[in-house]
């Protein structure tokens, strides 16, 4: 299995993808994909993964060892170790074919576009409009056009009970429930801002929520310490869950009462654990995969301006019209179900 697009929130698209493919085959596969992936800390404990080998193309700020002429025959070499009988392609990447055909792989299926025609010998082949829509259904659409089995194209993730408690341990007492707050964003127009965080922040802490917990990169630290500092004496009732390994992250967020945050791919783990997720759009154009997510929007004035215009209110507003509360339901005797 080829996945080479490089987000966290891909490779979650993808995931029932993956299984229903390793279910056809009889057996679990080799994934190749990107290292910004992390999937091997987000598939650590997925059985439909016999193992995971890095696709090194385009990466930010350095060359890659699979770009150009001589890195193309050294992803060759690598395929034609595996001794790979088939290959499948869940990407339009003409590059990533000619490469599974130069290495020799006999069976080589992908969607069939364009070039990466030449270089595939089974089908079915996507018609063309299907390459207007996004990765999640194109992957859909494959899987049904080769009569392979999708019970749900909803993505779930395989939750391993020792992380569980790893993360709990990690955490501390959280005096009960707790919320998770997704505070950080590789792009700047899916960034809500650490000064609106620490308002949403303090609203959870007024409506009675014991602890929250601030989950990022490593490279969110100065934002969560600004949240922090604004918070004053009110931030010993935080948590920072920041450069985990997403093992950690995963049992975490499964733990959580609900997520708020950015959309990234913590946003997507969240919903992928079975969490109530509220996502923060703004300009962004939701897309309906998982139905954990609530997706929080700007109104639309024809305007691309992301979180500029998404304010506090509206986000308190969606979390109280699906909820019912924004209070813990555990004070007035109800679950967090959904």
């Amino acid at each position: 299995m080829i996945q080479p697009l490089p987000g966290i929130g891909d490779m979650v698209w993808h995931l029932p993808h993956l299984r229903a493919i390793a279910d056809h085959a009889g057996e679990a596969v080799t994934l190749l994909t990107k290292p910004r992936t992390l999937a091997d800390q987000l598939l650590a404990h997925e059985p439909s993964i016999a193992g995971i080998s890095w696709l090194d193309l385009n990466p930010a700020g350095r060359r890659g060892a699979h770009d150009g002429i001589g890195g193309f025959q050294r992803l060759v070499r690598r395929l034609r170790s595996f001794d790979f009988g088939t290959i499948v392609l869940l990407h339009h990447s003409p590059l990533l074919a000619a490469a599974a055909w130069r290495a020799g792989i006999p069976d080589r299926r992908g969607y069939g576009w364009g070039r990466q025609r030449w270089f595939l010998n089974t089908g079915p082949f996507l018609p063309q409009d299907v390459k207007k829509m996004h990765q999640h259904t194109r992957a859909t659409r494959y899987l049904r056009a080769a009569g392979i089995p999708l019970a749900s194209d909803e993505p779930s993730l395989t939750i391993d009970p020792a992380a569980q408690q790893e993360a709990m341990t990690r955490l501390g007492d959280t005096h009960g429930a707790y919320v998770a707050i997704g505070i950080g964003s590789s792009e700047v127009l899916r960034q809500w801002g650490s000064e609106r965080f620490t308002h949403l922040a303090t609203t959870l802490l007024d409506a009675g929520w014991p602890t929250l917990v601030l989950v990022g990169g490593q490279e969110d630290l100065p934002a969560a310490t600004m949240i922090m500092n604004a918070l004053g004496e009110r931030s010993e009732r935080v948590r920072l869950a920041l450069g985990w390994n997403l093992s950690d992250v995963i049992g975490m967020l499964s733990q959580a009462a609900f997520y708020v945050g950015n959309n990234t791919g913590v946003m997507n783990i969240a919903a992928a654990t079975g969490v109530r997720t509220y996502a923060l759009f703004g300009t962004t154009a939701p897309f309906h995969h998982a139905s954990q997510i609530v997706a929080v929007t700007s109104p639309d004035t024809g305007e691309h301006d992301g979180m500029v215009r998404l304010t506090l209110d509206a986000v308190i507003e969606a979390i109280i019209a699906d909820r019912g509360a924004l209070f813990p339901l555990a004070i007035a005797g109800a679950r967090e179900e959904y």
